[in-house]
């Protein structure tokens, strides 16, 4: 893989070879030697820090015993990850099934969500979803159902106790609070969700006020920003920026890149009313569903 290039990819494929290899009850030892290999080398591509070719992955599928849909995600992920640019197309490359965000945010330590247009995700109701859901047109209730559950069984990994869960931090900008959902009563409930949902320990909420002008985020819209821990003697992962549009999703990871998200983040951290501010304005706000 190129050094300009995105190692997403490749990270969750050493990721998820390596959970192949511990759930078939190999050792690294032991699949080294089977496929005459260095021990070294295995930890280099089970720590995402070196490109696989897709012979070599079928050949790790073939000793773990993965499923048929398990190893064609893992040889995309091996052509993906020769890309110079990654760029995550759903359905296209990588199978519709699997999500290759969903894989990283489960994996993240910290996660920072600033969202100009939504409720972020992982603080959606899910009635809220259900709306947001069906501006697909064509979509089926079945299909609208489906999507709603597997974002709910996301959310659960802010209050999981192990692994410990993700520090979360959100900006909502304040426009999004005044674009509610058809349902009046729905709508109050996602705004007290947003209010009680910050009471947890690890959840930030912060409203950046209507007031506020042109800014640095202006020009990119909604982004993620996930920063993972090391584990054992293995270093932390690359912090990972994400982005998606209608078509797909982006992921960055260069440190440049990473730099340039996160001093956007700090500004428009310091632009938005504190938590306590955020949670009065949201308050006055469900006060007013019940004067309209």
């Amino acid at each position: 893989m190129a050094e300009t290039g995105s190692s997403v990819p490749r990270r969750q494929l050493g990721r998820l070879l390596r959970q192949a290899r511990e759930e078939a009850g190999i050792n690294l030892e032991a699949a080294a030697t089977t496929l005459e290999w260095s021990r070294a080398k295995m930890y280099r591509l089970e720590a995402g820090q070196t490109a696989l070719r897709t012979h070599d992955v079928n050949l790790m599928c073939q000793l773990y015993g993965t499923s048929a849909d398990l190893t064609e995600v893992l040889v995309s992920l091996a052509r993906e990850s020769k890309s110079r640019g990654w760029w995550h197309a759903y359905g296209e490359v990588v199978p519709a099934w699997f999500e290759l965000y969903v894989g990283l945010e489960a994996a993240a330590c910290n996660v920072r969500h600033y969202e100009p247009n939504l409720i972020p995700g992982l603080i959606q109701t899910p009635e809220y979803m259900s709306a947001v859901f069906e501006t697909k047109p064509g979509r089926t209730p079945a299909e609208v159902a489906q999507k709603v559950a597997l974002r709910m069984e996301r959310q659960k990994l802010l209050t999981r106790k192990s692994p410990a869960a993700p520090q979360f931090a959100a900006i909502v900008d304040e426009s999004v609070l005044h674009r509610p959902i058809s349902d009046v009563e729905a709508w109050r409930a996602q705004l007290a969700y947003l209010v009680n949902a910050a009471q947890a320990t690890n959840i930030k909420v912060r409203v950046l006020p209507r007031t506020v002008g042109p800014h640095r985020a202006s020009v990119a819209g909604a982004f993620v920003m996930l920063d993972f821990p090391a584990k054992g003697t293995r270093p932390a992962e690359p912090s990972t920026v994400y982005s998606e549009s209608l078509t797909g999703s982006i992921y960055l990871d260069r440190p440049s890149e990473v730099e340039t998200y996160s001093s956007v983040w700090e500004t428009l951290w310091s632009l938005a009313l504190d938590e306590r501010a955020s949670e009065d304005l949201v308050a006055a706000l469900i006060k007013e569903t019940y004067d309209d």
